[in-house]
């Protein structure tokens, strides 16, 4: 009866008060084609959320033979799938979100104030779709067809974001999971990818949705208009990251465009997004196919400019993927063995360089950690050429050493490490620096040793990666730096530097240490 009613008010049943058998039914493309102008005409949220719940009355109590019904040849099997896809269409548009006119900023709080009371009914009405559709038994076509835009609006929906509530939270959370209960998907990654093999029927199509998804999202990332809704960068990142290797490189095309519009947008949350897109297509994309068509070499240009800015925010991300980028577009140089190509400049080079002179210059103190802890990556990527850099190395380890970095002191610890991965590939340069950086690292020793406001823990560990860069920097003079140490006078140190200095200078302790630490300098081969 009730669902006899609900045609009676859409005026495709007759004037008889006695319920219809369901052959007396209209064709059921033509109900949804009058829901959906029904839909598309109401003057307001009240008037829609009554027909949202009348189509979810629809889906839940009519025959779910005649709701999926279809001529059995693939005409009336396409036209039913753009009946469904309409209707879905228009409730989702129910609940959309308020555009921004410009790229000037984002909208208040304000403007999303109404969206979270229309998203619920929508989810609840999309939810009882997908039940009775995943019961019904459907062909994969229609089931792709229905998911694909369900999928955009659950993600939409379900993050923690101005447009969302939690009631709309939980209720587009319980969509996202009807939606892989109907299509037999372990997680969101198995939806997007599938199995990696093709099911039967219907051509041998792949149960997957990314290559869905991206369509739908499409017409809404072009360069003037993926800045007008907030959502639509959120949802396209979510699907991006969830995206592995082999299933990436196919769709590639598509999803690199999109990414670096983000990365080259003025505001730092759009460019931090795009470079964490920009980073996972590095990591999970073959290098044969990041080099074709010069993809490699526009994604280097894209993130190098980056390296100008002053937003720590920004460089972190950008210094981490360019590290990766790098050995996609040209060969580390520590792995290049005797040639003149090693002597050749580089794009390693010219990241460095920039790098350095950067850290020179740099006085805000959460920015020169960061490039103090991106930093030893790339030396030990350089190996032996980082002789082309040994000043600006030294003035930068002189510089950071001397400044305190409480309370972890995470500046000074990676330098030292840079000091070490430095002092091992290229000790036949290090001798002639051994005075300066001697005198540098002794005051580092008493400055840490009287600093009360370091933990036991954080001295301890700068006082032991100060030793070990006396040894290796004794390793490369030969034994001097024993000499020198030992004419310390006693009265001027603390007893704990003095206890350092005796691990470097002590004869017993040297000659245990000796050959690893020549070894690790490459001064003579290590034992089999």
């Amino acid at each position: 009866m009730e669902l006899s009613s609900l045609l009676h008010d859409l005026h495709l049943s007759s004037s008889s008060e006695e319920p219809l058998p369901s052959p007396s039914y209209p064709p059921i493309t033509e109900l949804l084609s009058r829901m959906q102008e029904k839909l598309i005409g109401a003057s307001s949220d009240s008037e829609s959320s009554s027909l949202i719940g009348r189509v979810e009355r629809l889906f839940q109590t009519a025959d779910p033979h005649w709701l999926f019904s279809a001529n059995q040849d693939e005409e009336g099997w396409a036209e039913l799938q753009m009946a469904y896809g309409a209707l879905i269409s228009t409730l989702i548009g129910c609940a959309a979100l308020p555009l921004c006119e410009d790229d000037c900023g984002s909208l208040p709080a304000s403007a999303y104030q109404s969206v979270p009371s229309r998203a619920g009914p929508v989810c609840s009405a999309l939810t009882v779709l997908l039940g009775t559709l995943g019961n019904a038994g459907c062909r994969t076509g229609l089931l792709l067809a229905v998911a694909a835009p369900v999928c955009v609006f659950a993600v939409t929906h379900f993050q923690d974001q101005a447009w969302t509530s939690s009631s709309s939270r939980a209720a587009a959370q319980s969509l996202q999971e009807a939606l892989l209960r109907m299509g037999g998907w372990r997680d969101s990654s198995h939806l997007l990818m599938g199995d990696g093999r093709r099911e039967g029927g219907e051509g041998g199509r792949r149960k997957e949705l990314l290559g869905g998804i991206l369509d739908v999202l499409q017409p809404q990332l072009s360069k003037d208009s993926w800045h007008r809704c907030e959502a639509v960068k959120l949802v396209f990142a979510w699907t991006l990251l969830q995206v592995t290797s082999p299933s990436l490189s196919p769709h590639l095309s598509r999803l690199l465009p999109p990414s670096l519009l983000f990365n080259d947008h003025y505001r730092p949350q759009n460019c931090i997004l795009g470079v964490r897109c920009l980073h996972h297509i590095v990591l999970n994309t073959p290098a044969a196919d990041l080099r074709q068509f010069n993809r490699a070499e526009v994604l280097y240009q894209a993130l190098f400019k980056h390296l100008y800015t002053s937003e720590t925010a920004v460089i972190q991300p950008v210094l981490s993927c360019l590290l990766d980028l790098l050995v996609v577009l040209e060969r580390p140089p520590s792995s290049l063995g005797p040639s003149s190509s090693r002597r050749t400049s580089c794009l390693h080079d010219s990241v460095l360089r920039l790098v350095l002179t950067h850290m020179e210059a740099e006085q805000k103190v959460e920015l020169r950690r960061v490039y103090a802890s991106a930093l030893p990556p790339f030396i030990d990527r350089m190996g032996v050429a980082v002789c082309r850099h040994l000043r600006q190395v030294e003035r930068v380890v002189l510089g950071y050493l001397e400044v305190r970095d409480p309370p972890e002191e995470t500046s000074r610890l990676k330098v030292l490490e840079v000091l070490q991965i430095t002092t091992r590939a290229a000790w036949p340069r290090m001798a002639c620096r051994v005075a300066v950086l001697l005198r540098c690292l002794c005051r580092l020793l008493v400055a840490v040793s009287s600093d009360g406001d370091l933990s036991v823990s954080v001295r301890q560990t700068l006082m032991d990666q100060t030793c070990l860069c006396l040894k290796l920097l004794d390793g490369c003079c030969h034994g001097e730096l024993q000499r020198v140490l030992q004419q310390v006078d006693s009265s001027c140190c603390s007893a704990e530097v003095l206890s350092c200095l005796a691990t470097v200078t002590s004869t017993s302790c040297w000659s245990s240490d000796k050959q690893e630490v020549e070894t690790s300098l490459g001064l003579f081969p290590a034992a089999d």
